[in-house]
């Protein structure tokens, strides 16, 4: 297989770029996230595929730096906005070709940041979703996909089932089975990112739950997956991890929870994986100034 992608190395960096939503570098955890995708719809599955493409090849043609290029930096905000909008809304000609040139234009919005050096993780994903959606929802008459219009099953889910759900909801899925695979995936890149994610779902819907949240809803991940990000961040083997990871997750569910209650970003299309990206930026502030006083 090595051959393979040394032989096609655009496929290798489509599939790494896929895995780097989950802050992963490993084309095995980018085909499987690719699988349980395509497990939830194939127009997801095409839609990802389509839009990290684009936005590794819009890298390649602006000449971006081929280590960040290769290590997938600029395929995972395109690929979340290419399975954002394609959950979202009825896959028409228009909508795959926002999927393009979205994912076009989170590498663009990545490459700002990251000459910048400033983290943004999935901001440019979220802007661009958020924009799409809000122009597609007031200037056209694109109906929702299958899956938004569908009712919501109610199903008994047990505590592994609902940490993994959260695992499924970092990329729009809702099914049980993509939601393990997604876990496996990134336990078989690192195993102490992916225990620290379920760490971080669990604790993550508990603090949803004391704050009256849904159960259904929590069952489904929906106030999980946002903290499994925001736990893959500050995973690690050093006791001061878990404590990061502690504040990182609380943090976020925080602001998850506050800004769902409110209804703060339906317009836009509701939370995204803002809550990760904020309570990430804050955990950080938190770092530094604890280095600082040290």
């Amino acid at each position: 297989m090595e051959e393979f992608f040394k032989k096609i190395p655009f496929i290798d960096t489509i599939l790494k770029g896929i895995g780097q939503i989950m802050l992963q570098e490993n084309r095995w955890t980018g085909l499987l996230f690719l699988v349980g995708i395509f497990l939830g719809s194939w127009q997801g599955g095409v839609a990802v595929l389509l839009s990290t493409a684009a936005g590794t090849f819009t890298a390649m043609k602006l000449k971006y730096n081929p280590s960040e290029i290769n290590a997938g930096l600029y395929g995972f905000s395109a690929a979340l906005v290419g399975v954002a909008l394609s959950f979202v809304f009825q896959a028409t000609l228009l909508i795959w070709v926002l999927i393009v040139i979205g994912g076009a234009l989170a590498a663009v919005i990545q490459h700002f940041f990251i000459v910048k050096k400033i983290p943004v993780f999935t901001l440019p994903f979220i802007l661009i979703t958020w924009v799409c959606v809000f122009v597609l929802h007031h200037f056209t008459q694109i109906p929702p996909s299958e899956m938004m219009s569908a009712p919501l099953e109610t199903a008994d889910y047990d505590d592994f089932l609902t940490c993994t759900n959260a695992f499924g909801e970092v990329i729009f899925q809702g099914g049980i089975l993509s939601g393990i695979i997604f876990f496996v995936a990134v336990f078989i890149s690192s195993p102490a990112a992916a225990l620290y994610g379920f760490a971080g779902a669990i604790l993550g819907s508990y603090i949803s739950h004391m704050n009256g949240e849904p159960i259904e809803k929590i069952h489904m991940g929906l106030f999980g997956f946002n903290a499994v990000l925001s736990a893959i961040v500050f995973s690690g083997f050093k006791k001061i991890n878990g404590l990061w990871v502690l504040i990182a997750v609380a943090v976020t569910v925080g602001i998850d929870d506050l800004l769902v209650d409110h209804n703060t970003l339906g317009e836009v299309g509701g939370v995204l994986t803002f809550p990760f990206v904020a309570g990430t930026w804050i955990t950080l502030l938190i770092q530094k100034l604890f280095k600082t006083k040290k």
